[in-house]
């Protein structure tokens, strides 16, 4: 995303009504960085913003069940990081999703130009907010954020994040720390992208929530096992 930046013309007048200057001021837009696919940056960022210290962010190390048994359970939902090999438009083509299925899930948001590189906490907050076992802080980050967008649209959503900027703030210090520091300077060289897997309502079928979708993408029923379901 670009550091596109907003000029507005300011009026200035003195106490002689004859005299009248005219200046611009320049309001940096905020650019969402790309956060490093690192399980410590997201739990660190996550329970920084209000997500109770009882949860974490766990890495996966393969899919044999030797090594599925090392992840702590229960397993409430699974972030992927993918390379987008072709274009957006190619990947959304995929399987677009729909609006007759928001829903199907607790939370969806939509994700913007603006939040182009935020896939990241999109993808992160696809996952808390579907699962009915996290409580949040009405007074941290991700409470008040949780609370003032209850009842909105998926619209609704992403606009709301745009513009906050205690989000803008914490998700700036958590996007500087491992390798995403090498990207931040230019972000047209990302080139990955996240999306999270959560159960629906019912807590029987896998869902795919990617904001860049036209909705939430309904998958087979995985008998309330994201984990398996999601591989």
């Amino acid at each position: 995303m670009s550091n596109a930046n907003e000029t507005k013309p300011t009026t200035i007048e003195s106490n002689d009504s004859t005299t009248t200057a005219t200046t611009t001021t320049t309001i940096k837009k905020f650019s969402w960085p790309p956060l490093e696919s690192n399980p410590e940056v997201f739990t660190t960022y996550l329970q920084s913003i209000g997500l109770p210290t009882t949860f974490s962010i766990g890495e996966v190390f393969g899919f044999d069940e030797d090594l599925l048994a090392f992840i702590p359970q229960p397993v409430l939902g699974i972030i992927v990081c993918l390379e987008r090999l072709g274009s957006k438009s190619q990947y959304n083509s995929l399987n677009t999703g729909s609006p007759e299925n928001y829903d199907k899930v607790s939370y969806y948001m939509h994700q913007s130009k603006v939040l182009d590189n935020a896939c990241g906490i999109i993808a992160c907050l696809h996952a808390v907010f579907n699962s009915p076992v996290v409580s949040t802080d009405p007074c941290s980050v991700l409470g008040k954020y949780r609370l003032e967008n209850e009842n909105t649209t998926p619209t609704e959503k992403c606009k709301s994040l745009e513009s906050n900027t205690e989000f803008q703030n914490i998700h700036k210090t958590h996007a500087s720390r491992g390798q995403s520091r090498t990207i931040t300077s230019d972000q047209s060289k990302v080139k990955h992208h996240f999306i999270a897997y959560v159960l629906d309502k019912e807590g029987k079928r896998l869902v795919e929530l990617d904001g860049t979708k036209a909705g939430p993408v309904l998958l087979e029923d995985c008998g309330g096992d994201v984990l398996r379901g999601s591989i």
